[in-house]
Formats: C-alpha cells, sequence, structure tokens
C-alpha cells in the first residue's frame, strides 16, 4: 500500500431537510486497502458511499480521492462546487455498484459495459469491446456477452454491473451493498469476484452485511451508527472483541 491515502474524508456533514446523516465524518483509505462499512439502516453508509463520488454534495467538510477535491474546488480560500464536466471527469475515476443493478435494459452484456468507455471516455467501439471482453471473462460471463439483463440472474446481471464499472479503468470501486438483492445461492459468485478484485490490489470501500468477506477479505471494518464512526479496526479483532456498546449490540444481532 502507498503512504498517501487514496480516499481521505475529512469533517463531512451531510443533511437531508432536517435530517442529519453524517455529522463530522473522518476517515481515510490507504491505497490497495478494503474497508467494509458496517451499521443499521439509517446509520449514514450509503450516504458516505455517494458523498465520495459526489452523487450527493456535502454541506460542509472535504473528500479528497487520489489527492484530488470531489465535486468542488478552492477559490480565494472557500469551497465551489465544481462545473459538472470537472464532476463527471473525477467521477469517471470512481467505479459504483449499486444495489440494484440498473444495467440498461436494451443493451447486451457487451453493450452494456462498453457503453462508458464509448461514450465518456471516447474510446474507439473495436478497443472498447476488446476490453469489455476481457472483463466479462474475467467476471466469468464469458458466455453471456450477447445476453441481455432480463435474460440474466440477478448474480450475473451484478457481475455485469461490476465489469461495467471496471471498464472505466477506476483508480476506486465503491460497493453498495452488491449482494443485498440477491437470492442467497447467487451471493458467492459475486462475492468471488469481489474477492478477485481485492487480490489484484483494487482500493474498495463496501457496504455490506456480508461479515464472512468481511472477515476474510477486509483490511478493515468501519462500524457506523447514527451518523458517526464509532469504532473501526481489523475485522477479525473488531468482531470478536468490539469495545463499543453500540458494535456490541449490533453485531450480537447480525453475527
Amino acid at each position: 500500500m502507498s503512504n498517501s491515502p487514496m480516499v481521505q474524508v475529512v469533517d463531512a456533514h451531510k443533511r437531508f431537510g432536517r435530517l442529519e446523516v453524517l455529522l463530522g465524518v473522518s476517515t481515510t483509505v490507504d491505497v490497495g486497502e478494503v474497508v467494509v462499512l458496517l451499521g443499521p439502516s439509517g446509520s449514514g453508509k450509503t450516504t458516505l458511499l455517494r458523498c465520495i463520488n459526489h452523487l450527493e454534495p456535502l454541506d460542509s467538510g472535504r473528500i479528497y480521492v487520489d489527492g484530488e477535491l470531489v465535486g468542488y474546488r478552492e477559490a480565494n480560500g472557500r469551497l465551489v462546487e465544481d462545473r459538472e464536466p470537472e464532476v463527471a471527469r473525477r467521477r469517471a475515476a470512481i467505479g459504483m455498484v449499486f444495489q440494484r443493478f440498473n444495467l440498461f435494459p436494451h443493451l447486451s452484456a457487451l453493450g452494456n459495459v462498453i457503453e462508458a468507455p464509448v461514450q465518456v471516455k471516447k474510446l474507439p467501439r473495436r478497443l472498447a469491446e476488446e476490453k469489455a471482453r476481457a472483463l466479462l471473462e474475467k467476471v466469468g460471463l464469458a458466455a453471456k456477452m450477447d445476453s441481455y439483463p432480463s435474460q440474466l440472474s440477478g448474480g450475473q446481471q451484478q457481475r455485469v454491473a461490476i465489469a461495467r464499472a471496471l471498464a472505466m479503468e477506476p483508480k476506486l470501486m465503491l460497493f453498495d451493498e452488491p449482494t443485498s438483492a440477491l437470492d442467497p445461492e447467487l451471493v458467492g459468485e459475486v462475492l468471488d469476484v469481489m474477492q478477485a478484485l481485492a487480490r489484484d490490489g483494487m482500493t474498495m470501500i463496501v457496504v455490506t452485511h456480508e461479515i464472512g468477506f468481511a472477515r476474510e477479505v477486509a483490511h478493515r471494518a468501519v462500524f457506523m451508527d447514527e451518523g458517526v464512526i464509532v469504532e473501526e479496526g481489523p475485522p477479525r479483532e473488531l468482531f470478536a472483541s468490539p469495545q463499543e456498546e453500540r458494535t456490541k449490540v449490533f453485531l450480537s444481532r447480525i453475527l
């Protein structure tokens, strides 16, 4: 891992109306690190993920990815929200995989994977297709390249979504409960792909309740509740001997 962090979150605050969702969250994620975010529903995990790639703007605080501010620029000592083309440029380096696969239903698996490189990065279609075929093979879908989302299982659709995110050659991958919409027997095939990414050194932040994945793959588990980080540490240590009462109560319910 590099000494300079891939992600740096500094005193992040976010509210929706009167509801305060993030109350001064600060954390870092190193290059090549896999961090799992745990916590009850409404704790701020998904909001933090969405703020990292500026799908949600912060109310205050700063987020840096690979040393660059995300969503903002400094002007006369103040933060000013960036113009959309600049936000899109920086967001292109951050892959995101959602709970629901969000595939384009009218495009094949191959079509879904080549869409962003061609439209956003202006990659020649032939080159984009070569890379897409290699990525679909990497996630175990070489035989499904011409299949449409309606012809794929949930696990296969999610693997296409991962390949689509990887097609943009991101520095960072964000996963928002990527297995929560899957039938139990399909969860393993998605986690296997994520585990392979971790072995390849991809920096990943994963919102999940898959404790086995967290224990075996993650370098660090971060427990959030009510908009703050309550406790964090190596997963095996955190799960075996949590220090905070809120962490103990949460883990007692899911372990």
